[in-house]
């Protein structure tokens, strides 16, 4: 189940784990909140899979606690589909009283409406941040932003084709 891509949100997301019942990441669409949730995952629920959907989402309103059943953490991806599940994994935290339950993921905002508690003291929030060049490995790291904006003089080539750059610019991550 592990997608490894080593970068500094791995190890805030542990860290969070290890501190609280549930992490969230949030992020924009395509910044690898899935693979990062997934690198510390033991099992997983998603929520956008069609051939499940329809009965996940009926299960959520009915007993939502079953879709929290897994080996933990357990990866809830796009939580936001069965708002209900907020409220669900914050009273097993409660009830459990461990670490590292649940890690939720999801790029569409929520109706807080929906959402009775907080989840303060219970779940944590990871906002993650599209990857530069250097992290999806698609640089060298030889040029550094600072470095430009410090007006150092730069002696580097990129193996990086206009068509690559243009895949960077369009694609996500």
């Amino acid at each position: 189940m592990k997608h490894y891509l080593p970068r500094l949100v791995d190890k805030l997301l542990v860290d969070d784990l290890e501190a609280f019942g549930a992490v969230v990441i949030t992020g924009p669409k395509w910044c690898g909140k899935t693979t990062t949730g997934l690198n510390q995952a033991n099992s997983a629920l998603f929520l956008q899979n069609s051939d499940e959907r329809k009965q996940d989402l009926r299960l959520g309103d009915v007993k939502p606690s079953l879709l929290l059943e897994g080996d933990n953490p357990r990866l809830i991806d796009e939580w936001q589909d069965a708002p209900q599940l907020w409220d669900s994994v914050r009273f097993s935290v409660d009830q459990r009283a461990e670490t590292g339950l649940y890690i939720l993921t999801g790029s569409t905002s929520v109706d807080e409406s929906l959402i009775p508690h907080t989840g303060t003291g219970r779940i944590s929030r990871l906002k993650m941040r599209t990857m530069n060049l250097f992290e999806s490995g698609d640089s060298t790291g030889d040029v550094a932003i600072s470095d430009l904006l410090n007006g150092k003089e730069i002696a580097a080539q990129s193996p990086n084709t206009i068509k690559d750059i243009a895949r960077f610019i369009v694609g996500g991550g």
